[in-house]
């Protein structure tokens, strides 16, 4: 990890918010400079609100849609300026938004910018809705959780957004938790030293809108890992390769207990989705195991 912070002290973050911890161990993660391009949402409204900013290099607010247009941009113009010698410094360039800029109203945009081959490192905070503006649901919304537009529980299962990135084939894709912050960082640091686009699906919790403690953050990612709610895996140049598998995989209830979003479901009346999930769950982690075994090392 670089010494010199490009994420300074102080921000407008929620009180138990993760994103600013993965955002922080991303960007240290390389020693260059990072130009940023953030889309509308948590991180930008809160860490670049206007006059101030938590970025000590250079960072952009875009749009909500297009921030992986802005960024496609700009290092156009970076190799342009080292092709004719015009500029020497190595830099990287970073993407950030959350599930709403990146699954949803982004994904076209984002889908373009890594087909095309942009030199840079694409990040969605996955915090599971529509956060900033109060807890719409998203495509990235698991099954049966309670939102502000989805009271009763969200009826479709949750958009795979980083086997819509692998599908591109491009060099690198992980998928990412703060609470194993030492995985993160090396998958950062892979990202950003692989040539091409790269792509990390980091899951961040949101006190707010999940109605959890503050505190427990990322004691919750840890449950999401242990019960393979959020399966830690990177797939790298086609190679899949799964990071995490626990021993004693915990049952789903151990990640939604605590989480107020879920309470509707420990009713009587609802416990037979919690079985739902769990089914859900042991099949897509089968399955990844089957695609690491085919396509692994």
């Amino acid at each position: 990890m670089k010494k010199q912070e490009t994420l300074a002290q102080g921000h407008r973050m929620c009180p138990g918010c993760i994103i600013p911890v993965a955002l922080r161990n991303i960007l240290n993660a390389t020693p260059h400079q990072v130009i940023t391009a953030n889309a509308t949402g948590c991180a930008e409204i809160c860490l670049g609100a206007y006059p101030y900013t938590a970025f000590n290099d250079p960072w952009i607010h875009s749009l909500f849609e297009n921030p992986a247009s802005v960024i496609s941009g700009v290092e156009a113009l970076y190799r342009k300026k080292k092709k004719t010698s015009q500029e020497e410094k190595e830099i990287k360039f970073l993407c950030i938004g959350g599930d709403g800029a990146m699954s949803d109203i982004g994904l076209q945009f984002l889908s373009g910018a890594i087909e095309r081959g942009t030199d840079a490192v694409f990040v969605c905070f996955d915090n599971e809705g529509f956060m900033n503006t109060g807890n719409q649901r998203s495509s990235a919304t698991p099954i049966y959780s309670s939102t502000s537009t989805s009271p009763y529980g969200k009826s479709q299962k949750r958009k795979p957004l980083a086997e819509i990135i692998i599908a591109h084939d491009i060099p690198y894709v992980a998928q990412c938790s703060p609470s194993h912050i030492f995985d993160l960082q090396k998958k950062a640091k892979k990202a950003f030293e692989t040539k091409g686009p790269a792509f990390l699906n980091v899951l961040v919790t949101c006190p707010t809108n999940w109605k959890t403690p503050p505190e427990k953050g990322l004691d919750i990612l840890k449950d999401a890992v242990d019960t393979n709610f959020w399966p830690l895996f990177e797939v790298e140049n086609g190679k899949w390769k799964l990071n995490i598998k626990p021993k004693d995989r915990k049952p789903i209830e151990t990640f939604l207990k605590g989480q107020k979003r879920f309470a509707h479901l420990f009713k009587n009346e609802q416990k037979a989705r919690i079985t739902e999930i769990q089914a859900n769950i042991d099949k897509n982690f089968e399955r990844l195991l089957k695609l690491e075994t085919c396509f692994g090392e």
